[in-house]
């Protein structure tokens, strides 16, 4: 059976602390740029530091094997060219040199795999902590950020920025890093060993190489990044499309959806053409460039030899130098291109974390005491665009333990006061009190767990029934699970599917009806349990037989707790405390069903309505 929400959520709290040292390190969204965005980078590797040290060391190691090997090889060639003598002289000299160069080979493998072996777990730890960062900064952002997101480029730029931490890491640690250190040894032996002139030519390859590579790589980022951008938007387009199956299914729209997405895909097949020929132009450049410096050098040593001045070992190790220095020279554009699309793709993850919350608890906020879940809206106004309010000053009390009603047309503001009420938007003007504490000064997430919520649209996790339900109370053992369904007169049902509690709910819950997502719902807020209860038309997707057996549970479920109820049916809410008329973001009428009926209003003229239909 598959293991309830709580074995995750416990994994989550104590990794994230000791992936960072038991807090996350604080982003410094002041520093721009791509040294901006290494800054940010660092605090995390910090943590593995001493990691970071060994491995440092090891690499020194290796590019000191590595710059042996052709000082070793020299002296192999000299050797062979002895003038004619004993044996065992002339056999003894090159076995002990084959066995040294053999042994310098080794050391720099070795060290090589001793240097990715330390550092492994500071490139995956990091990795971790940051895609871990992101993921909770996205679940502490406000529901307008998630309700104007694209979910799809979204993902994409998380994927993309934890690929690029493995990439930022391994091009700087285990190639920039080793080549700069090899290139200041290789000129240090060429101007000690030789005349300057070697040493000079080597400089000038160096400097019109990176200076040529730098400045042609700069100006190909830009095509990086429409790569990126075009690919994010047609990865949203097509994620998009899909999440909406039945809506395209509806309207016959496959063509429409497949031509909307190939104008996506050819934009991206332009940037993609575009980015490939100038990286074609970047390799020639790179290659003719170190083809001159090659020929240049070869030629100096060639009439060195010639001259008597240079052995032939000498020249063997001049070319070996030239051409350990290359190799990796020749991905320097590769790597440098890398570099700048992983600062890239890191910059766009650290964008997300350095979004502001629009909701955050003051650093010394308390929780919420909650000994008898009195709620209180006062004078509370509100908008999601300031040029469109939705509440114009709303008042009204839920006592401890009584059930308050609010119906209206829609789009009057009912639905906005229990987003309100769970803190997802804070009030332009005005309070919301529990229990005389203004939510807004006490930790939000404190608020949540004393609320419950049976929305109107449920939405499901693409996991088992039994996860769904117990997504309600992480830790609740299968007979609670159980107990709760059966509450929510969904037992049956599940008991008569071939995997039970086990059958998986699909993507959004589309594998139910919507009565069955509804109910999966309220037994998940029964198992919950908690002081206050939201009720958004929550027997809205039941038949009238199912409505009545889960609204005497609902009843049985709200006793002794406070209840908002928003309501459409009002055959629901008769027995409510006090009923308040909402419309246009106002209370026009309010009282208790009886009162309501007697005053003749737009109350009673919506009970006629309903009963007529009914």
């Amino acid at each position: 059976m598959r293991r309830h929400p709580s074995a995750t959520t416990t994994a989550s709290s104590s990794h994230a602390g000791s992936a960072q040292g038991g807090t996350a390190p604080r982003l410094d969204t002041t520093v721009k740029g791509d040294w901006g965005t290494v800054a940010k980078l660092m605090p995390y590797l910090w943590h593995y530091r001493w990691r970071v040290s060994l491995a440092l060391g090891f690499m020194l190691a290796a590019k000191l094997a590595n710059v042996g090997v052709p000082l070793l090889l020299k002296e192999l060639v000299d050797s062979l060219s002895l003038k004619p003598g004993s044996a065992e002289a002339m056999l003894a000299v090159p076995v002990g040199l084959l066995l040294a160069y053999g042994l310098l080979r080794l050391s720099t493998s070795l060290f090589t795999e001793l240097r990715e072996l330390v550092f492994a777990k500071a490139t995956e730890g990091t990795s971790r902590a940051i895609s871990l960062q992101v993921f909770r900064h996205l679940h502490d952002l406000s529901l307008r950020f998630h309700l104007e997101r694209q979910t799809g480029g979204m993902t994409r730029d998380i994927e993309r920025g934890t690929r690029a931490v493995h990439s930022l890491i391994s091009y700087s640690l285990y190639s920039i890093l080793p080549t700069l250190i090899e290139v200041v040894l290789v000129l240090g032996l060429l101007g000690i060993k030789f005349d300057a002139v070697f040493a000079l030519i080597t400089i000038a390859a160096l400097v019109i190489y990176i200076a040529f590579t730098v400045y042609v790589t700069e100006w190909r980022t830009q095509f990086r990044k429409q790569l990126n951008e075009l690919d994010s938007v047609a990865h949203s387009k097509a994620i998009d499309s899909l999440l909406n199956y039945e809506t395209v299914k509806y309207f016959n729209n496959e063509d429409f959806e497949a031509h909307r997405y190939n104008e996506s895909l050819e934009k991206l097949r332009r940037a993609q053409l575009k980015s490939q020929s100038t990286l074609s132009m970047l390799n020639t450049g790179q290659q003719l460039i170190i083809a001159l410096a090659l020929v240049a050098m070869l030629w100096r040593a060639t009439q060195g030899v010639v001259s008597g001045h240079m052995s032939l070992g000498d020249l063997v190790m001049v070319n070996a130098f030239m051409i350990q220095l290359y190799i990796p020279l020749n991905f320097l554009g590769v790597i440098y291109r890398e570099i700048k699309q992983s600062l890239t793709d890191l910059e766009k993850m650290f964008q997300l974390l350095s979004r502001e919350r629009e909701v955050a608890d003051a650093p010394d906020a308390p929780a919420l005491a909650v000994p008898h879940g009195a709620v209180r809206f006062e004078d509370v106004r509100f908008a999601y665009d300031p040029e469109r309010p939705i509440l114009h000053g709303i008042s009204f009390e839920i006592p401890a333990g009584k059930k308050v009603a609010v119906v209206g047309p829609s789009g009057s503001g009912k639905s906005t006061l229990a987003r309100l009420l769970y803190r997802f938007y804070d009030v332009d003007g005005g309070r919301i009190r529990i229990d005389g504490q203004d939510i807004r000064t006490v930790q939000q997430g404190s608020v949540r767990r004393a609320i419950g919520i049976v929305p109107q649209d449920t939405v499901l996790f693409n996991d088992s029934i039994a996860y769904n339900i117990g997504y309600g109370r992480p830790g609740s053992t299968q007979a609670e699970i159980e107990t709760a369904a059966k509450a929510a007169h969904i037992h049956g049902f599940i008991a008569a599917t071939p995997k039970g509690y086990e059958t998986t709910v699909g993507e959004r819950g589309l594998k139910l009806s919507g009565g069955e997502k509804q109910r999966v719902a309220i037994a998940r807020t029964l198992l919950k349990n908690p002081p206050i209860l939201i009720f958004d038309e929550a027997t809205s997707a039941l038949d009238s037989s199912n409505e009545r057996a889960i609204q005497a549970e609902l009843e049985a479920a709200a006793q002794n707790k406070t209840v908002l109820v928003i309501a459409h049916r009002l055959s629901t809410i008769v027995d409510a405390h006090e009923i308040l008329v909402m419309e246009q973001g106002r209370i026009i009428e309010r009282g208790t069903h009886a009162q309501l009926l007697a005053q003749q209003g737009r109350y009673a003229r919506m009970w006629a309505l309903q009963q007529a239909a009914h």
